[in-house]
Order: structure tokens, then C-alpha cells, then sequence
């Protein structure tokens, strides 16, 4: 083994130079770090990005947002070298540059962090850094002076983060802070951080957001794309919003505002999205849980859903939110108590269940709700066999048919049933599972995080498509760590509280500030204790 120490590394300062260079070397903290200028990008003849003007200045954050198709992706991919412009000019630091692929990105100072981590888990957070740009000496890799360098990172930084610890025995909120550590040690000027949150706790996404305000004071640029309005609020110095691949406006700080953020994004004012009007409940349809139990996470839970409602469940992560609905689903076997639908004992079988009318939409979709690799006809058919099939056959016909009008029904886009599931946007990949089970004659239907990592517009039409189901006197059951959305969307919210009900809201008491209370264990004037 040759000596060598990466370039790029030793640009941020090697071990021997201890701190002095460790804050972002910006020539002006108030410059342009990033201007792009009229780009352009097709892919088979369809235009996806037109006249793009976009620029991040150094030590601010600049948040990206846009429905679904919108072209951020695509502007990212331009600026990380992943995808070539066909036209436009490209300028970092005030030159003009060509970023043919990631390395000429990271060269230049840019660095981004996908929402799918890219660690190791099985490395420690210093070999997961050097990954690649190991450093040697006398013809061995030099692991005292690896660690050290990064030790010297995380206290400059003030990151709570052990440079000997396995990523797989850290919680995600480390693992985020050692993604951000590994791009600032390759001397990182921009960082584009992409759904950072999205498997954050509120705690750990605070301390995330501490993190990113410390970067900004040192010069750092921040690139940051989110669905979450609060978070860009809570941010943004500045706010980029595209639609149908066009920079549609940009909003300063003072000028951000869910309303007028929502109305540049979806091209239409949403202000008469928010009347929810009355709703109706069916008292001879309805879902009733006693005294169950599951573990250690469920203890004697009690409750009653009827048709024609939305009841949400709140609560922190770890309550027992998701392992109450696997139970009822048939996912998770539980210890104890009975789950009974209009007076029948549920099975215990999840097959048995689909029969009988039961759906489940699940918080991971990639892992439990898409097989990514079947086409879009597959994925919405594949729970409704029962229902297309004679002998044991398959008719493709009626399977064809009941897919594309899956499709239409819930506005899937592109509307191509032979398309792989997986390539298709967060959104799209969601109304897809939701129209697996919509397109069945349900009875009940079962949510978990029904609207994360999907745009505003999206949440709309997943709203609407939710509210017509529970109107037509199906029972929604939904969870959500989305306060606004909980508020927004259920007749009632239960919370949960270390594997029991808590506290439980009606229409017109919930609001954002008693869910959060009754979660944290505070009861409130608008809650009922339970």
C-alpha cells in the first residue's frame, strides 16, 4: 500500500493541522456559493426543467419545494453531476463550471445527503467517514490519526457523536449528524439535505435543526427539501418554489407562509380545501378493541371507530400507534383482549382479513406496502385476486381493466400501469398502495403516516380520496405524527401515552397544541381523559 492521503480530504485540514481549518473557507459568508442560469433538461422529448434560475448564497439556508414532478429531483441531479444539462450555465463562487458527475461536484464543495442514509452499518461513524479516502502511513492505514481527525471534527462542531461507535447501534438523529460530518470533512460548502426529518422524532429533528443553524453561522451553504412547511418556516432564509419544471417564485423569510406557500405549489388557491363540513356516523358498522395487549407496547387498549368517521391516533414514537393497528390488521399477534367488526370476533389472519373487507396502508411503504420491481398493474391488483381470478386463473382482462381504473380513479401519475412501481414519485408511489385498496369493496381501512414524504398537493388529493371513503360509511383508522394533519383530517383523535389512551378529542377541540400536550402527558381543557 502506497502512502497517501485523499486531496479533497486534506483540503479540509488532515490530522496534523488539528483545527485551525475546520470552519467552511468561504472567500465572503454573504456571497453567491451556487448560480444556476437557464437550465434546461428533456428526457424523451419532454421538457422537465425550463429556464431554471436558482441560486444558494454561503451561510444561508435556501429550502426547495414543489409537488411531486415539480423538477426538483431533476435540478438537484444537474447539480450533483448525476444528470448533464442540455442548456444553461452553472457558476460556483462565481465562475463557471461543468459538473459532469459526483466527483466534480464534491471538488467543488457540494455535497448531498439522500434521504435513504448512505452509511455503513456495520462500519464505525470514522470508518463510515473515510470510506474510501483512507489515509496511510509507512504502507498501513493510519487509524489513530483517522480517529483523531475526526474526534477534532465532532468537537469543533459539537456534535454528540462517539467516533468509535457502530452506525448500526445509533439512532437515526446520530446517523443524520454523521452523514453531515462525513460531507464537512471533504470541506463541504453547499450540503443538500433531501427529506432530512422524514424518520425523525420531533426531539431528534430539533436537534437536527440546531445543527444546521450552527453550519449556517460558519458559512456553510444549505440546500433543503422538505414537505414540511413548519420546518422551512422554522429555517429558511429563503424559499424556492418550482411547478411543472419552472422556478414559479422565491420568498424571503418574512414573505413565508403556508397559504401563499401552497397556493404558488399547486397553481390554485387551497383556501376552500380547508371546510371539512359535517360528517355522519354509522352507528351499525363499527370497530370496537378491548383490553388489548401486545408485548410489552400494548397494555389493555380500549376503543370504538364507527363508519363514516376518521379517527386519528397521536401520540410520540414508541407509543404503541403502529403496533395497535398491526394488531387489529393482523400484522403483529397480540397477547390479549378482543378486536371485534360489527359485533364479530377479527381473525388473527391477515389473508382472512383482506377477505373480509380490511386494508392497510403501512408507514414504510418500500419495505411492507410497494414491491418495487412489479409494475403498477401488479401492485394495485395483487391484494384483489380473489376477485379476478375463476379456477385459480388469473383473467387478464379483468385484471387490465381493474387496474386502469385504479389508475384514473386515483389520478396515478404517469398513468402507465406497465411501469416499475419503484420508479415512481413518493406521491404516486402512495396513491398506488391506496388504490390497492380502495378499488376493493372495504370495510375498514387502516393508515400509518398516510402523507409522509409526499407534497402539499398530493395531501390534498389523499385527503379528499380519504374523506369520500369514510363518507361512503367505510371506518378509517388513521396514525399520524402530522399534528396540522390530524387536526385537519379526523372527526375524533385519540392520543397514546406508554401503550395506552391517554386522551381523546372531538371536532372542534383538537388542536395542535393539546395533541402535543396529551402526548407529552399533560391533560388539557379540550380533552377528555380516558
Amino acid at each position: 500500500m502506497e502512502d497517501r492521503t485523499d486531496k479533497t480530504y486534506e483540503g479540509a485540514g488532515g490530522a496534523e493541522n488539528g483545527n485551525q481549518n475546520d470552519t467552511v473557507n468561504t472567500e465572503a459568508n454573504d456571497g453567491v456559493f451556487l448560480e444556476a442560469k437557464g437550465i434546461y433538461k428533456q428526457f424523451s422529448g419532454v421538457t422537465v426543467l425550463e429556464d431554471a434560475d436558482f441560486s444558494v448564497n454561503c451561510g444561508e439556508v435556501h429550502a426547495l419545494m414543489g409537488e411531486n414532478g415539480a423538477g426538483k429531483s431533476t435540478l438537484i441531479k444537474i447539480i450533483t453531476g448525476v444528470y448533464t444539462k442540455d442548456a444553461g450555465e452553472l457558476y460556483v463562487e462565481g465562475k463557471s463550471v461543468e459538473i459532469h458527475n459526483r466527483q466534480d461536484a464534491r471538488n467543488l464543495g457540494i455535497q448531498v445527503i439522500y434521504q435513504e442514509l448512505s452509511l455503513i452499518p456495520a462500519l464505525t461513524v470514522t470508518e463510515n467517514i473515510f470510506l474510501g479516502a483512507e489515509t496511510a502511513k509507512h504502507g498501513w492505514m493510519d487509524k489513530k490519526a483517522m480517529r483523531e481527525r475526526v474526534q477534532s471534527l465532532i468537537e469543533h462542531y459539537g456534535f454528540d457523536l462517539d467516533p468509535d461507535a457502530v452506525v448500526d447501534t445509533m439512532g437515526m438523529a446520530k446517523r443524520q449528524m454523521a452523514e453531515i460530518l462525513k460531507a464537512l470533512a471533504f470541506k463541504a460548502k453547499l450540503i443538500i439535505m433531501d427529506e432530512p426529518t422524514s424518520s425523525l422524532s420531533a426531539a431528534e429533528s430539533e436537534k437536527l435543526f440546531e445543527t444546521i443553524d450552527g453550519l449556517r453561522n460558519r458559512g456553510a451553504g444549505i440546500l433543503y427539501i422538505s414537505h414540511r412547511l413548519d420546518e422551512v418556516y422554522r429555517l429558511s432564509d429563503r424559499l424556492t418554489v418550482m411547478r411543472d419544471g419552472k422556478i414559479v417564485g422565491v420568498l424571503k423569510k418574512g414573505e413565508i407562509d403556508p397559504h401563499t406557500v401552497t397556493t404558488m405549489m399547486i397553481g390554485r388557491d387551497v383556501a376552500g380545501d380547508e371546510d371539512k363540513g359535517a360528517t355522519k356516523r354509522y352507528e351499525d358498522h363499527w370497530l370496537e378493541v378491548k383490553n388489548l395487549s401486545y408485548s410489552h407496547m400494548l397494555k389493555d387498549v380500549n376503543f370504538t371507530a364507527y363508519g363514516g368517521e376518521i379517527l386519528g391516533i397521536g401520540g410520540l414514537v414508541g407509543s404503541g400507534r403502529t403496533e395497535l393497528i398491526r394488531c387489529i390488521y393482523g400484522a403483529a399477534k397480540r397477547s390479549g383482549g378482543t378486536i371485534m367488526l360489527d359485533g364479530k370476533p377479527v381473525s388473527r389472519s391477515i389473508r382472512r382479513n383482506i377477505r373480509n373487507g380490511f386494508g392497510y396502508v403501512p408507514e414504510d411503504r418500500h419495505a411492507e406496502g410497494l414491491v418495487p420491481l412489479l409494475n403498477v398493474e401488479k401492485n394495485i391488483t395483487i391484494a384483489s385476486y380473489d376477485k379476478l381470478s375463476s379456477a385459480s386463473l388469473v383473467n387478464r382482462r379483468k385484471e387490465i381493466a381493474w387496474a386502469d381504473k385504479a389508475i384514473k380513479d386515483y389520478d396515478i401519475r404517469p398513468p402507465m400501469r406497465t411501469l416499475a412501481a419503484g420508479s415512481l414519485s413518493g406521491g404516486n408511489q402512495q396513491k398506488t398502495i391506496l388504490g390497492r385498496w380502495l378499488s376493493r369493496d372495504l370495510r375498514l381501512l387502516l393508515l400509518d403516516e398516510p402523507t409522509v414524504g409526499v407534497d402539499v398537493g398530493v395531501k390534498m388529493d389523499l385527503y379528499r380520496l380519504l374523506r369520500e371513503f369514510a363518507d361512503n360509511g367505510a371506518i378509517v383508522v388513521m396514525v399520524s405524527s402530522d399534528l396540522a394533519e390530524l387536526v385537519y383530517l379526523s372527526d375524533r383523535v385519540l392520543v397514546m401515552r406508554d401503550g395506552r389512551f391517554f386522551e381523546e378529542f372531538t371536532r372542534g377541540n383538537i388542536t395542535q397544541e393539546s395533541l402535543l400536550l396529551a402526548a407529552s402527558g399533560v391533560h388539557t381543557e379540550e380533552g377528555m381523559s380516558l
